[in-house]
């Protein structure tokens, strides 16, 4: 599918209108995908070491198998060898070990000879995941994905939708009951990506719709009302709680303080939904894009070399203040990912600087030529750190990052893939 207006939009001497930087993209992409085969295990995919190798006793991880799952078939759609087979694993681990089938939905772990696991409630955050897996999956025509799709949509509309809020909950005990008394933007932003997947591949507008609101209430509302700063952490009947995880500053899904990486994510989910909302109906909200741009100004501004070294940092306090100085690679990922869509959606050169600047410090601090993949966290010095994410579990943020600037906004993924490579 052309993408004819951003492409005019470009300015003459972007790095996107230029076929080596186009291959060069490719070529990143892949090599994360050779380096992340080793990921599978008989129940799924696991997290891999620095070496990306396989720790002793590894186990499968429900967020990282879906997650695997998801590129895995967007790679397969793209006719890459060795890609299906690794989709198609994640869908029957994700069918079988990794799910609940008594109560329905997804444990984070596999539950041990019909035990529960250690954690066993079912959290948003992975069902969000879980149903991205599925929709990919299903576009590739992965055996049993149609199956998987259908069981994630039942599940995640019945028990995680709230209607009234126009939010995605957070979660629940096996059983459904016990629901958590915290609203939570971090799993409702990913849910954003999901329903505009689901959207693509079911061909029913309500997700699509709910993806809008999950935005206007998260970013519209609350992040426009805090200057484009974007509070995570709320109770359920919407108090912000400013000291959640106070005593836990470094915790991977939902640390204390603000996530500046988040701004400019939600910075590119938004000009997302913008393309998508315009494809499907031909008219989107104009605060999309205006969000859009705040949102990647704000959170480069409050993350981006605070402490006079280069790097998108990860937390700040309610005053702006740094919190957790590490770079982890996903904030680095999502604010050029942001770049590259501002670039695309408005043709102005302050996103080309960014987006070069972006590449070129991915480049040269965390692609790891020696062992290959990227290092998933740097400390404030830009030298490898641990405080956050060991190892290199990650696929997810790195790969799409290589494959964004490639595709047109909209459709997603999976489907654009289908549509460019058909």
């Amino acid at each position: 599918m052309a993408e004819p207006l951003p492409a005019l939009m470009l300015p003459v001497s972007s790095w996107l209108r230029l076929a080596p930087h186009r291959r060069w993209l490719d070529m990143q992409g892949q090599r994360l995908l050779d380096f992340s085969k080793p990921a599978r295990v008989e129940d799924g995919f696991a997290a891999l070491d620095d070496d990306g190798r396989l720790p002793p006793h590894a186990t499968a991880d429900s967020t990282i198998s879906a997650r695997m799952t998801h590129v895995y078939s967007v790679a397969a759609g793209r006719g890459l060898p060795g890609c299906a087979p690794l989709a198609a694993h994640g869908v029957a681990a994700l069918l079988g070990p990794l799910a609940d089938h008594e109560n329905g939905g997804w444990f984070l772990t596999p539950a041990p000879d019909g035990a529960l696991p250690e954690n066993p409630r079912k959290q948003a955050y992975l069902h969000s995941f879980v149903a991205l897996a599925a929709s990919s999956a299903t576009v590739a025509g992965v055996p049993g994905a149609d199956e998987l799709l259908a069981r994630a949509l039942a599940v995640w509309q019945a028990h995680f939708w709230s209607e009234a809020e126009g939010v995605f909950r957070e979660s629940f005990a096996p059983d459904w009951s016990d629901e958590e008394d915290y609203r939570g933007a971090n799993a409702n932003m990913h849910s954003v990506e999901t329903c505009m997947a689901a959207a693509d591949v079911t061909g029913d507008p309500i997700w699509r719709h709910r993806a809008l609101r999950i935005a206007g209430r998260f970013i519209h509302e609350l992040a426009r009302g805090a200057d484009y700063h974007v509070p995570e952490h709320y109770s359920r009947d919407w108090v912000l709680l400013k000291d959640y995880h106070r005593d836990s500053p470094t915790d991977a899904l939902r640390p204390y303080g603000m996530t500046p990486g988040h701004f400019v994510e939600w910075s590119h989910l938004l000009l997302k939904l913008e393309a998508a909302l315009l494809r499907a109906h031909g008219q989107a909200p104009a605060w999309l894009v205006e969000d859009a741009a705040a949102l990647f100004r704000r959170g480069m501004e409050t993350g981006w070399a605070r402490d006079g070294a280069p790097g998108l940092l990860y937390t700040i306090d309610w005053d702006g203040t740094p919190v957790v100085h590490n770079r982890p690679h996903w904030c680095q990922a999502e604010a050029m990912t942001a770049a590259a869509a501002l670039l695309k959606r408005t043709g102005h050169q302050h996103y080309e600087h960014w987006y070069r600047t972006l590449w070129d410090y991915i480049d040269t601090y965390m692609i790891d030529r020696r062992r290959g993949g990227w290092i998933q966290e740097l400390d404030r010095h830009n030298r490898p750190s641990a405080v956050v994410y060991e190892g290199k579990a990650d696929l997810y943020h790195a790969w799409q990052a290589t494959i964004t600037p490639l595709l047109p906004l909209a459709p997603s993924f999976a489907t654009a893939v289908s549509l460019l490579e058909g």
